[in-house]
Parts: C-alpha cells; structure tokens; sequence
C-alpha cells in the first residue's frame, strides 16, 4: 500500500454552494460528475488519474450528512496556506483553528465549510 487514503468524499446539503466554496477556496475547478438516475450530484477535486494520485469529490445524496465530527480531510493547501485559508471566511466558511506550524511536516489549519463540515488544510508553507 503506498497510501492509506486513494479518495474521499466531502457531504453537502447544497451541492452548487459548495462547489462555489472549494473552487474559491482552492482557487481549482470542481468537475460534475453527477449520477442522474441515482439522485447524486457529484463533483470531483483535481487530481493526477493517470499516476493513481488521491483524489476526492464533494457529494449530495439523500442519507449523507455534513458533520463537524469523525474522520478530518487535509486538502492540499498549496504552497503558502496563507493563500486558501484567507479565501475561506470570503466565501461563507468559518476558520475553527488557524494557521499552526507542526514543525518539519508543515502547516495545518481546519475550518468549517458552508455546509457544517470541519475540513483542514496543509501545506508546506
């Protein structure tokens, strides 16, 4: 196994609004990849396919909820997490611990997203 994690996905309850956040706050574009006949709007991050790279999506589908609880996705905050995590209020979301230095392995910060999700962010810088 070279990584623990090869996809995620990030409930929402409005699937427009958050596709809106992620792809200000990233600054990337969120591609849909809906499922018409089972009711799920689906939009997937960038990511390399071809190197079989970890990638994710933002899901709305009946029985799946935002929460603030359990599991905490890292999105890649680029080169300066400075840059994502001051686009995050902007766009509607909330910053629950800022930027903190975890030494050799970089720079963390979560926050909660415009559905009520706790999502981070790192970055080496």
């Amino acid at each position: 196994m070279t990584n623990a994690i090869n996809w995620f996905e990030i409930p929402v309850n409005d699937y427009e609004r958050a596709k809106k956040f992620y792809s200000e706050v990233l600054g990337v574009e969120i591609i849909d990849h809906h499922m018409e006949d089972k009711n799920i709007k689906y939009g997937v991050f960038p990511y390399d396919m071809e190197n079989q790279k970890v990638g994710g999506a933002i899901m709305q589908m009946e029985g799946i909820k935002p929460s603030t609880d359990g599991s905490t996705v890292y999105l890649n905050g680029g080169d300066d997490l400075k840059v994502p995590l001051d686009r995050v209020e902007a766009a509607g979301g909330k910053i629950i611990m800022p930027k903190m230095d975890i030494q050799e392995n970089g720079f963390i910060a979560q926050f909660t997203d415009t559905e009520g999700n706790r999502v981070a962010l790192h970055s080496m810088g």
